[in-house]
């Protein structure tokens, strides 16, 4: 099987990140996306211009006849922007998707800093969601909203880390890009354990929609039946491909390339 992912996010109107990252990422490491669509944003490399939300009910039916029909082997939630949606996601993975894994990256902001995320839903976040993660993907700043800490180095990803478990995900993946300095370091923690994931910078201004990326990467890897370490490995390394061999587009934060060659079940 190639492995099952129902991608819950918004659209990105401009095709970097998003439902359409996701359904990109999810093809090219030989998986099947379907998608619930949370939200249309019209945006582009330059910034985020217009959000209209989609009603929480309906998102709840675009998940649940693709879990009646499809099914899933992995389901990854993106963009929640409202705490009714985070709700209505909620509870149809509580009514329909008990066992399959979800992987949770929380969308609070859009790489150029627009907000993505309803202050007000960060509490619904963390209490309705995050206890149902397998992993949660959040960025330094995401990372800081969600456990009150300073992350200013390295170290300071895994001590986040560990207070982001305490929430109860089963694991937390925080990841270290907007740090400084010539190496990029992501901190994967575990109940039982925690591994540094450590490269060279990529200097490139090519980087929107790396989050949503790399946490399909995840989602499909899992879905495909890799153990949690390989498919963060393998997922980093598809995405620094992807920003290394990324097309230039646009006049800001250019997409990544999604499409360039990888090897769909290597671990």
């Amino acid at each position: 099987m190639s492995g099952r992912v129902l991608v819950v996010a918004g659209s990105d109107s401009g095709g970097g990140a998003g439902i359409q990252a996701d359904l990109k990422t999810v093809t090219a490491l030989g998986g099947y996306a379907a998608t619930a669509i949370t939200a249309l944003t019209a945006q582009n490399t330059q910034g985020v211009f217009g959000i209209v939300g989609v009603a929480p009910a309906f998102i709840a039916q675009q998940m649940q006849v693709v879990l009646d029909d499809i099914g899933a082997d992995c389901v990854k939630t993106g963009m929640l922007h409202h705490a009714a949606v985070i709700d209505a996601v909620a509870a149809v993975l509580d009514s329909a998707a008990a066992g399959i894994p979800v992987v949770v990256d929380p969308v609070m902001y859009a790489k150029g800093g627009d907000a993505l995320l309803d202050p007000a839903a960060v509490e619904t976040l963390i209490r309705r969601l995050l206890p149902r993660a397998a992993l949660i993907t959040p960025n330094r700043r995401e990372a800081e909203a969600l456990s009150g800490l300073t992350i200013r180095e390295p170290d300071d990803l895994a001590v986040a880390g560990r207070r982001l478990l305490e929430l109860g995900p089963t694991a937390v993946l925080v990841k270290g890009g907007d740090l400084g300095g010539d190496m990029v370091t992501d901190w994967l923690i575990w109940r039982s354990g925690e591994e540094a994931f450590t490269a060279p910078r990529l200097e490139s201004r090519n980087t929107h929609g790396s989050g949503c990326t790399l946490a399909s990467a995840i989602a499909v890897g899992l879905a495909q039946g890799l153990a949690l370490n390989a498919a963060v490995r393998r997922a980093l390394a598809y995405v620094r491909e992807a920003i290394r061999t990324a097309p230039s587009l646009g006049q800001g934060r250019g997409p990544l390339h999604h499409g360039h060659t990888v090897q769909p079940y290597a671990s």
